[in-house]
């Protein structure tokens, strides 16, 4: 491997202007830095954990075929590290030569979509975020854009008719950031240099790795270091939990870590890739995984997020693992230039315990896409439908042999153990038998051989066991003929 140029500053380009940091904390918010460094105010702090979205900015990234996308962020849970080559958007920037409101602005004036106004500049660049993409959207688009924008005075009607009306103001031919995309799209690759970033001393360093190869070198010689990708959950241990970090490898930027491919039957994701990013491509081959994607977190959150980063942090709350145990996924590890693959139940040990060596970290998550016939369903229950932590979930996939029987049956839950777990009991009550009611409720009984659950401030272990067995039932309902589905959304009904 040819040696690497290690560079001492961090750069990206804010709003209009190039910035270049030679002294960064490698905990130190994005949110943190526009407020006190920069005193840019409109972004605000609410709950300082990425769900309120009073903070919300646009990160515009450039993608592995040299496009740039922008996306809604929590700037109170994007560190800065993790900006390098980026370019980051906040609501000032709106604002026209002639004094002139933005289009997203105008409506939300005009539409009464503001009250107390503190979330106001959050929404507004949800709002923006999405008419750049889409400048017609559907309702259903808008509701899932402002999922993670939270408002305590309007009842979100004004600034839904707002989002409706934002076009009649103006189109985004005439944007700025539509119209000088060829210039930005130059001024970042001129900042992609291929070097890596080291800033700090000690353990109190910041690095982000030039490439892949450069990052298994990092964590070769440091494996003790937090990696962080879309920080979505190693945010709020800086922000909540007060925890030190340091050092802190970045690697939302490396593009080797955002491939996506199907072959022979298997779809194959880089560890960095986000849950924005998969949606598309799972719910093309693997549809039940659109629906539980749509409901991690908010949009933004699922703009930083990655599918590899949910399962090596091991939570026993994560939504992905469950689903893609039963599936039958498997995990690339790489330590190093060694690489070793293994199925993804086998990697959760314990609570907080990975199978993951010293300097080892998850390159790939392989998917197989599950077999025609074969019934596949996952289930996420929590206290609010959208934006919320996982209570318990449940995912499940059969194959019924012709005569009515069980041939295959594979089940896993979230929230109910240390870590996503079997229901290896359960399976077994099923396994061969006739797939009828009766089967299912004497199979239910067996969950307590399977689970012990825990109560805490989201459930108690009785409404876990019960839910558990539950879902099973639902499946149940859900995989018999001319079942009518235990759930209908609004717009499904309309």
């Amino acid at each position: 491997m040819m040696p690497v140029t290690i560079r001492s500053e961090l750069r990206f380009i804010l709003n209009g202007q190039e910035v270049a940091l030679d002294d960064v904390a490698p905990d130190q918010t994005l949110l943190d830095w526009l407020r006190l460094s920069r005193s840019l105010k409109g972004t605000k702090e609410g709950c300082a954990e990425g769900d309120c979205g009073a903070c919300t900015v646009l990160v515009g990234r450039l993608t592995p075929a040299g496009a740039l996308v922008y996306e809604g962020v929590n700037a109170c849970i994007r560190f800065l590290g993790s900006l390098d080559g980026c370019h980051v958007v906040t609501v000032e920037h709106l604002a026209g030569s002639d004094d002139r409101l933005h289009p997203v602005q105008q409506a939300m004036v005009d539409f009464h979509g503001s009250q107390c106004g503190f979330c106001t500049p959050g929404f507004v660049m949800s709002l923006y975020g999405l008419w750049m993409q889409t400048p017609n959207p559907t309702d259903q688009q808008i509701e899932t854009a402002l999922q993670g924008n939270l408002c305590r005075c309007t009842g979100y009607e004004p600034i839904l008719r707002a989002a409706r009306a934002i076009s009649s103001y103006g189109g985004t031919q005439n944007d700025p950031l539509l119209v000088e995309r060829g210039t930005m799209i130059a001024r970042l690759k001129a900042l992609s240099d291929g070097a890596r970033v080291e800033i700090g001393e000690g353990r109190h360093r910041l690095i982000v790795p030039a490439s892949l190869d450069d990052f298994a070198t990092v964590l070769e010689t440091s494996p003790t270091a937090t990696v962080v990708a879309g920080s979505t959950d190693v945010g709020l241990w800086v922000t909540k939990h007060m925890r030190d970090i340091t050092p802190v490898v970045f690697i939302a930027g490396l593009q080797e870590l955002k491939s996506i491919e199907v072959e022979d039957g298997v779809i194959t994701i880089g560890a960095g890739v986000t849950y924005s990013e998969a949606i598309e491509m799972l719910s093309q081959h693997i549809p039940a995984l659109g629906p539980l994607i749509a409901r991690i977190g908010g949009q933004q959150v699922r703009n930083m997020g990655t599918i590899g980063g949910n399962i090596a942090n091991g939570s026993p709350i994560g939504d992905t693992p469950p689903a893609l145990i039963v599936l039958g996924a498997s995990l690339t590890l790489r330590q190093g230039t060694s690489r070793r693959t293994i199925p993804l139940e086998d990697f959760f040990i314990a609570y907080g315990k990975q199978d993951r060596q010293p300097g080892e970290f998850v390159e790939t998550v392989h998917i197989p896409v599950p077999a025609s016939g074969e019934k596949f369903a996952v289930y996420k229950v929590t206290k609010r439908r959208d934006e919320d932590i996982t209570a318990t979930l449940g995912a499940f996939r059969m194959a019924l042999a012709d005569d009515g029987t069980v041939a295959e049956i594979r089940i896993a839950y979230g929230g109910m153990a240390a870590t996503p777990k079997r229901a290896f009991a359960v399976e077994k009550a099923l396994l061969g038998q006739i797939w009828s009611e009766q089967t299912v409720e004497v199979a239910m009984e067996k969950y307590a051989e399977d689970y012990s659950p825990l109560t805490d401030m989201r459930a108690t272990a009785e409404y876990r066991a019960l839910a558990a067995k539950n879902l099973l039932l639902r499946f149940y309902l859900e995989t018999t003929p001319y079942a009518a589905p235990a759930q209908v959304s609004r717009y499904e009904a309309a």
